[in-house]
């Protein structure tokens, strides 16, 4: 130091940067969200909290960690399962902080559970590899005889997929033989019984009176259910057939590997009994089937639309408001669980308490002290209702406050009182006149609706920044 007092040097300590609480949360919570704003999380389901608004309270735990997710009723209202304690599941979402409490968590958008998943990756690997093998080309598909005069059946004799086909073969072509060959449609014995009856048809084909057609038919069910027919096996067997072979396994919706390898697939069994035998009403059938599919290719392409439509919004003003409105909600309901469980505990107490004061009552002889005993008994409790009534009432006055704040937040409140939100042909807010110029196309969000318009001219005061005038 007195040396680099006589050069003439001076050493100051740092700056100290000191935070609020609130502040370095916030930091904190802005810089996990960035970082992690799609993530995929796996674990256990524990301490699962269902609000009565619809939001999720749950936490995702492992051997050694454990991490706290909610789900907001928006999403909680997609899911196709009911969660449970336990259940080992996967979450999509957001990692953040939940500011009062200083707790990460995730803000869960999707979630299913653990198991649905590997059994579709084992469907698409298989799919994967006997596709670059070549089975599913069109051009090794044989084709079907339009009459067939024997069919050959695979099925489960005690399934309403038997007697669907036979009624309606017997209704379109009752000259047409059909040798039914029994097998297991479900289980791990499937597979094996399937390939068996296959290998019978193609045995009979050397007698005088061989099928021309298989079908293989099974009613709907689950992805386990229909999982026998994702087997490698049959699959080759399938391909390896020289007699054509349709496929009629579960519902429309349902596909299998099977019905990629097979020289037809129909989407159930009985419609695979209308395909074997054409009739006049092909051609209509045929329509029908093309609507329904231009249907659902129009659904998924509405789908996809409001999907990037949401995604969209997520970055925009509303998206920043809607994340403010679900922190306030998220905090209401934890506002609402302390309160419950307060009046919980001083019920629990109270009771504790007249449980004693009766037990020392019934250790006294004395008729007059046991009296007076009841009459202090009695007071309490009505004090205790009392009080339980006043804290009930305070805390509901206190609950329709914060509901009161947190509807005058919304967006949509303040559109309600004559204001809108106006934006330039980029879609950007417009808060200063000065950026607009005669000619400009504006949109409009009022409360109940949009408006387009077009800017005829501006005009600036010394007490506004503009006014615009618009047609």
């Amino acid at each position: 130091m007195e040396m680099a007092d006589q050069l003439g040097f001076q050493f100051r300590p740092p700056e100290r940067r000191i935070w609020t609480v609130r502040a370095l949360v916030s930091a904190v919570r802005s810089h996990i969200e960035r970082e992690y704003s799609d993530c995929w999380v796996e674990g256990e389901i524990s301490n699962l909290r269902i609000h009565d608004s619809g939001h999720l309270y749950f936490t995702l735990k492992e051997e050694s960690a454990q991490i706290r997710v909610v789900m907001f009723r928006s999403s909680a209202k997609l899911l196709r399962f009911r969660p449970e304690n336990g259940l080992h599941v996967t979450v999509r979402g957001r990692i953040t902080v939940y500011e009062d409490r200083g707790e990460l968590q995730i803000s869960a958008e999707f979630m299913e559970p653990k198991g649905a998943g590997a059994l579709q990756l084992a469907f698409d690997q298989l799919k994967a590899r006997l596709q670059a093998e070549g089975l599913f080309e069109a051009s090794r598909k044989k084709p079907i005889p339009p009459l067939p005069q024997r069919i050959g059946l695979i099925t489960s004799p005690q399934g309403a997929a038997l007697r669907d086909i036979l009624n309606i073969l017997a209704r379109r072509h009752h000259s047409a033989n059909v040798l039914i060959y029994p097998a297991q449609v479900q289980g791990e014995s499937s597979p094996g019984e399937v390939m068996a009856g296959l290998r019978y048809f193609q045995q009979e084909s050397r007698h005088s009176y061989p099928v021309e057609v298989i079908i293989i038919a099974r009613g709907g069910g689950s992805a386990e259910d229909l999982a026998a027919f994702n087997h490698e096996g049959l699959a080759r067997a399938v391909a390896d057939s020289k007699i054509p072979v349709i496929s009629a396994i579960g519902h429309e919706t349902d596909f299998t590997i099977v019905d990629f390898v097979a020289d037809l697939r129909a989407p159930t069994p009985s419609a695979a009994a209308e395909l074997v035998i054409r009739s006049r009403q092909e051609i209509e059938a045929q329509a029908e089937d093309l609507y329904r599919r231009l249907e659902r290719a129009l659904r998924y392409r509405l789908l996809m639309a409001r999907q990037d439509l949401t995604e969209r919004a997520q970055h925009g003003a509303f998206a920043r408001m809607m994340d403010g409105i679900h922190r306030r909600q998220q905090k209401l309901d934890e506002q609402r669980f302390r309160l419950e469980k307060a009046e919980r505990q001083l019920l629990e107490r109270w009771n504790r308490r007249c449980e004693s004061v009766a037990a020392a009552v019934r250790h006294y002889d004395a008729r007059r002290r046991l009296a007076a005993i009841r009459q202090q008994l009695a007071a309490q409790v009505a004090n205790l209702a009392a009080a339980t009534h006043t804290r009930l009432l305070e805390s509901r006055g206190a609950l329709e406050r914060q509901t009161a704040s947190l509807e005058a937040l919304s967006p949509v409140a303040i559109l309600n009182r004559g204001y809108a939100l106006v934006f330039d042909a980029k879609g950007q807010l417009v808060k200063d006149a000065a950026r607009l110029e005669a000619g400009d196309q504006l949109s409009a969000r009022l409360a109940r609706g949009r408006v387009r318009a077009r800017v005829i001219a501006t005009e600036r005061s010394e007490t506004e920044s503009g006014r615009t005038a618009l047609e």
